[in-house]
């Protein structure tokens, strides 16, 4: 049994923490500076652990004797997380779409003994995994356009919008400079623009740029694709208030106040939806084709806990990467990208298969031991 420290203990922490430990597979320890935050966690079998991030000492020695630490803390957190684990000799996992430091995690991944995979939840993460597999399809890729929303099944308010996971991690999105793909050249764009409409069985939504999402595909598919972007989907109207709040109100030089404003008026939901929607083009048999990945995910229960569609997809996405990595799927030292895990290996995997059915039950099925595999 291999032992796992899941660092944060908010939405999306708890639920790897119960995915994980309900495996039978792992001995899962769950950590926050919140005492509040693990108190309220109480799931069963799972050890709970006081420990500040900040606390560098506290950290490595939490680390120690551990086969991997997820990191589910606020992204300005990853890189004291990952520097942790990089000493403590232990591979690592994270969700944070946050550029800069998944570029240090990937400095820290340099010479190391360990695995460091950043991005495995659903965007960076799972789409980057969808992406990649679109793309073998074609003798030259033309295009990759990258959609993916978390949300509300019934919008009740002018944002359309209810709160389903980090507020930090969604202003992040909303403020820092996007990567694209654009005419073959690398570029930097602006969050929420880039603004267009779509319709999905014939509910209209918005898509516009945010930060993040590509993960590392700029990089890896840079001299070989076209047009390469990422929008994020929200129903209309979404990114006008967003642009009033952040430009016109300059809360992006304020965000502890936005923060503040979005977790005070938008209450929190467990009825959400995810979309997700990828489109590759390029030339097969030498003619121009195109190939489309759609999907739904809607909240359910997950290792028996109720939980919102963004809790599901995020981590068991995470789940499902420290699964292939302890099954000797995925490289054991280094840097690895999610565009180096198979889509078919995701989804054949035990916590993946939350992506390829539509009931998302996710109790998961204990793993047999790797020498009885066939």
């Amino acid at each position: 049994m291999k032992s796992i420290l899941v660092v944060g203990a908010g939405h999306i922490g708890v639920i790897i923490a119960a995915l994980l430990q309900a495996s039978g597979d792992y001995a899962v320890t769950l950590a926050d500076r919140s005492p509040q935050a693990l108190a309220a966690a109480r799931l069963p079998g799972v050890k709970t652990r006081p420990l500040d991030v900040a606390d560098s000492a506290g950290m490595r020695a939490a680390m120690q004797g551990l086969y991997a630490v997820i990191s589910a803390a606020p992204f300005h957190l990853t890189v004291a997380i990952a520097e942790a684990a990089r000493f403590a000799g232990v591979h690592y996992l994270d969700l944070t779409e946050d550029v800069v430091s998944t570029r240090r995690v990937k400095e820290l991944a340099a010479g190391a003994m360990s695995a460091f995979i950043p991005q495995c939840g659903l965007a960076p993460g799972f789409i980057s995994i969808v992406a990649a597999d679109l793309a073998t399809r074609f003798e030259t890729v033309d295009e990759l356009r990258l959609r993916v929303g978390a949300l509300p099944r019934y919008p009740a308010n002018s944002l359309s919008y209810n709160l389903t996971w980090s507020t930090e991690g969604v202003i992040n999105e909303y403020c820092e400079p996007c990567e694209a793909i654009v005419e073959g050249e690398l570029r930097q764009t602006q969050a929420l623009e880039g603004l267009e409409s779509l319709a999905l069985d014939g509910v209209a939504y918005e898509a516009f740029n945010t930060s993040g999402g590509l993960g590392t595909l700029c990089e890896t598919f840079a001299g070989q694709v076209r047009n390469l972007n990422y929008r994020t989907i929200r129903y209309p109207g979404h990114a006008a208030i967003m642009k009033t709040l952040l430009n016109d109100l300059r809360l992006r030089e304020r965000r502890h106040v936005l923060k503040d404003i979005l977790e005070t008026a938008l209450p929190a939901t467990v009825q959400d939806v995810v979309i997700i929607f990828v489109t590759a083009s390029g030339l097969r048999n030498g003619a121009l084709a195109q190939e489309t990945y759609a999907h739904r995910v809607y909240s359910g229960q997950a290792a028996g806990c109720p939980a919102s569609a963004i809790q599901i997809t995020t981590a068991s996405a995470a789940c499902a990467v420290l699964d292939l990595l302890a099954e000797g799927e995925l490289p054991a030292a280094g840097f690895v990208r999610q565009e180096e895990i198979a889509l078919t290996d995701f989804l054949a995997n035990r916590f993946g298969r939350a992506y390829a059915t539509p009931d998302n039950d996710l109790a998961p099925r204990r793993r047999a031991p790797l020498e009885q595999a066939a």
